[in-house]
């Protein structure tokens, strides 16, 4: 049994981590040429092209072959956050989410900011982490066709994987991406009552 992962970690600053780290980008096919990725790494050893420094065989070649490949993502929201005591008390209050519905408030939100248009579609309120996640899962190209069906409807088949081979989200990365845009609600918001 081979061993699949997707590893995604959110950095103020991906730069940071990588300087204490010894790694070898990983490389993603383009155009029929093989490059840098964006934000994969390999912390073990893997194949590496002697000239470029970046791994000799693409990204999901790799996972087949069981290289386990890290994401190291910038996410630039948490240089707003002071501590990680702020972090909790930002994730565990509820967020008000009527101020999705505020389309100049909703603009601001991470991975959220420029849909919407796609919010209102849907019959019933996004006012739960549930139904965020679902959300956050059906702006993505595989599950488009679930736009402005009742919440019970999405749910049905929201995180069934595809085979047409569109872009979609799994279910653990919609949870992590709705509880980022929670806790950027709630930050904003704070942010507006305080001033700080």
């Amino acid at each position: 049994m081979k061993f699949k992962s997707d590893i995604d970690i959110d950095f103020p600053n991906r730069d940071d981590a990588l300087q204490h780290l010894q790694y070898h980008p990983a490389g993603i096919m383009r155009d029929g040429n093989l490059v840098k990725h964006n934000t994969g790494i390999y912390v073990t050893d893997i194949p590496v092209d002697p000239f470029t420094g970046i791994a000799s065989i693409d990204f999901n070649t790799a996972e087949d072959r069981g290289y386990m490949k890290l994401d190291f993502l910038n996410v630039s929201l948490y240089t707003q956050i002071k501590d990680e005591a702020h972090l909790q008390n930002l994730m565990i209050q509820e967020p008000e989410w009527d101020r999705l519905y505020d389309q100049e408030f909703c603009s601001k939100l991470v991975h959220i900011g420029n849909h919407y248009s796609t919010l209102i579609k849907f019959p019933e309120a996004v006012n739960s982490i549930p139904r965020l996640m679902m959300f956050m899962a059906v702006i993505r190209p595989a599950k488009r066709h679930l736009i402005g069906l009742p919440w019970a409807e999405v749910a049905k088949t929201i995180w069934d994987k595809g085979n047409d081979g569109s872009y979609g989200y799994k279910k653990a990365h919609s949870c992590a991406y709705a509880h980022l845009v929670a806790v950027h609600i709630n930050l904003l918001t704070n942010q507006e009552t305080t001033g700080l």
